[in-house]
């Protein structure tokens, strides 16, 4: 408490609420300094996802263009001409199907010799080609691969090949083969900032094709000390030793065994304005923050203050009548004084009731409790037998007392009574048959036909029906209503059969007495108990105005 009081002194609203503003706004102004102050790496980082995704865009684009040369070797390798031997025919039809493109045909036996190529005229004495070691990985591989970049001896350029393996003789192969200088048309620094390059890079870490103020030619190797850092399909690579001030991103051209990539200068915006902002911004949110709590604090204590006199009002005992501020929750609680202050009447009233009830019913119950043991006493032989049976009672009467207790003693459901009585036998649960139509009971009522019902279970489950796994009880209630009398009649009906067989007792104990004189006394009706050979049959016959709540 002693730290408590330290930190939260006595102090009144106005003050409090002063404080409640400049420390809602320090914490503020000094959340909004943290964030400024990691404003650069958030760039940084927005950055570096960017330039990896740029870099991967590039990839899809160089992609689909060797997808495309791959689906023409595709269908050339499959052309009627090529099936037939007819170079010729094949020459011409490529050639002219590859006219408005940057792409040519060489058809290659087994050793590399080129059988025609779509740079020369058919018939043209063709050397080797110039790249056999490419050549050579593809027979080996089977698949369609994509070469480094190298100096065409028929072009004199640098170009890249695209291999299709053949089975067939004497064509061996099927190559598309391009201008480096065609294929960076594709790769583009559009869409990048200022100051940034692309280049697409072989497997052996040569430039294919670039763009942009790097300025690098086709054949140039890759810086050396960068390549080894592109394990991950892709990502980027930030060095201030090799790339000072500089980002690089790149990405594998998937099923290729080529890489794009991007780089270039981080562009760091400046801040200043934002802080010279941020300080003179702060400094006025406190003024503001402090001023408004000032005028709140002065609207709220009056406000109080008359919610704290409709308190006092209501603790002497008097109905409120709730007051009128401007401030709506405040009016909320007045309503809602008013409405205790109402309902606190009630509940006294009510509290006298249910103690004036409460009396009457343990009068009851302790009248039936002393009865009940006066006749047990009668029976017990020893001290043991009368608790035992005392226990037993009382746990059927506080079975019914529960369940109007869960009720609020307004009564109980017929079903639920038979129900929750003969739960305490789940052995023979299976066994009964119960029927009849459901109706609540009255509260007497429910305690006088649970005493019957728990008496008869228990005389069953001794020596009746219930004591065999083969006998049966059937429990039934109906309507036995005749024309020419008003009142309605109910009869209730536990009949047992299948049990050992049944002789009438020598002598009347208390179960007797439950089942017949008390049943019949307390609901004003009739019973008959017929000890049979084949089952004991109980009838009750009442007034269903006895039983019934209204």
């Amino acid at each position: 408490m002693k730290i408590v009081a330290l930190f939260f002194p006595k102090a009144s609203i106005g003050t409090y609420l002063v404080a409640m503003a400049v420390a809602i706004a320090l914490p503020i102004f000094a959340f909004v300094t943290l964030l400024l102050l990691q404003l650069e790496d958030n760039q940084r980082s927005t950055l570096r996802r960017e330039t990896a995704q740029d870099a991967l865009a590039l990839s899809r684009i160089i992609d689909r263009q060797l997808q495309d040369m791959a689906t023409t070797l595709r269908l050339l390798s499959s052309s009627p001409e090529l099936e037939n031997g007819n170079l010729a025919a094949f020459h011409e039809r490529t050639e002219t199907a590859l006219r408005d493109n940057t792409l040519f045909v060489i058809a290659v036996d087994r050793t590399g010799q080129q059988l025609l190529n779509t740079r020369r005229a058919f018939g043209t004495p063709l050397g080797k080609t110039a790249n056999l070691p490419a050549l050579e990985a593809v027979m080996a591989s089977g698949r369609i691969e994509a070469s480094d970049v190298f100096r065409g001896r028929t072009s004199g350029e640098w170009v890249y090949n695209v291999t299709l393996p053949r089975a067939d003789d004497p064509v061996a192969a099927l190559i598309i083969t391009q201008d480096a200088k065609d294929l960076g048309k594709l790769v583009t620094t559009e869409g990048l900032a200022p100051g940034w390059s692309a280049a697409v890079i072989d497997q052996s870490g040569q430039v294919v094709a670039a763009a942009g103020p790097a300025n690098l030619e086709p054949g140039t190797p890759f810086d050396p000390r960068i390549l080894p850092a592109f394990t991950a399909s892709r990502g980027v690579f930030q060095d201030e030793t090799i790339l000072p001030h500089m980002l690089l991103g790149y990405a594998r051209i998937p099923g290729w065994s080529w890489k794009t990539v991007i780089w270039g200068p981080i562009a760091q915006a400046s801040i200043l304005s934002t802080w010279r902002f941020l300080i003179i911004g702060g400094v006025a949110l406190v003024l503001v923050a402090v001023l408004g709590a000032y005028a709140v604090a002065r609207q709220v204590r009056t406000t109080i203050r008359d919610i704290a006199e409709m308190a006092n009002r209501m603790g002497e005992g008097h109905i409120v009548s709730p007051v009128e501020t401007s401030v709506i929750e405040a009016n909320q609680v007045a309503i809602a004084l008013s409405n205790a202050s109402f309902d606190r009447s009630q509940t006294e009233d009510r509290l006298r009731f249910v103690m004036h009830e409460l009396v009457h019913r343990t009068k009851n119950l302790l009248t039936l409790a002393q009865a009940m043991m006066r006749q047990l006493a009668k029976q017990a032989d020893s001290v043991e037998t009368f608790q035992a049976a005392v226990a037993d009672r009382l746990e059927g009467l506080g079975r019914s007392i529960e369940l109007l207790t869960s009720e609020q003693w307004g009564g109980v459901s017929l079903r639920r009574v038979v129900d929750i009585h003969l739960q305490a036998f789940p052995q023979s649960r299976e066994q009964i048959e119960i029927t009849g139509e459901d109706f609540v009971l009255k509260p007497d009522a429910v305690q006088n036909l649970g005493l019957a019902l728990h008496e008869l279970a228990t005389n069953s489950v001794k020596y009746g029906a219930l004591s065999v796994p083969q006998g049966r009880v059937r429990f039934e209630w109906r309507d036995v209503t005749e024309e020419d009398k008003p009142d309605a009649l109910l009869r209730f009906t536990w009949e047992e059969r299948g049990g050992p067989p049944v002789a009438e007792p020598t002598r009347s104990g208390f179960g007797t007495t439950v089942i017949k004189a008390h049943a019949a006394s307390a609901f004003r009706g009739t019973v008959q108990v017929d000890f049979r050979p084949e089952g004991l049959l109980w009838v009750l016959t009442a007034q269903r105005s006895t039983l019934e709540r209204d």
